[in-house]
């Protein structure tokens, strides 16, 4: 049976795995972890929090690129203060650009780019360096 996710894999373009642990670790909080050590030059692990989950980034293919697409893993937070805060951290990396900042992302204060509905939790969404979609929610 299945109990949970153990990982989500994500693709980035080539040459630009070291803006992983720009993004996902300090912009995000995650815990960088070690990779197996014949896959050190194409991939970067995260931990979760201490959930046992990780996020897995890989190089991905020049087709994995040619268009937005709306799948998207979402990371559960743990309050609406943290999600507030990490919304704000993320803009703030938005707005000042860089290699690792952002393609997208919701403006704190602003209504999110998802769907809308009362059927939806407090949320808001960004599209990493790369251009994968995520979703932060309470």
């Amino acid at each position: 049976m299945i109990t949970g996710i153990h990982h989500i894999n994500l693709v980035i373009s080539p040459s630009t795995l070291h803006l992983a642990t720009e993004f996902y670790a300090t912009t995000l909080g995650l815990t960088p972890r070690t990779v197996p050590h014949l896959q050190r030059d194409t991939l970067a692990w995260f931990d979760i929090g201490t959930s046992g989950q990780q996020l897995h980034i890989a190089i991905g293919k020049p087709e994995d690129f040619t268009h937005k697409s709306s799948q998207h893993p979402c990371f559960k937070i743990g309050s609406v203060e943290a999600l507030t805060e990490l919304r704000k951290r993320v803009w703030e990396h938005f707005e000042r650009g860089g290699e690792a900042a952002p393609m997208e992302a919701d403006r704190p204060g602003e209504e999110d780019s998802g769907a809308k509905g009362v059927e939806y939790p407090t949320r808001f969404f960004a599209r990493d360096f790369a251009g994968n979609r995520l979703e932060f929610s309470v």
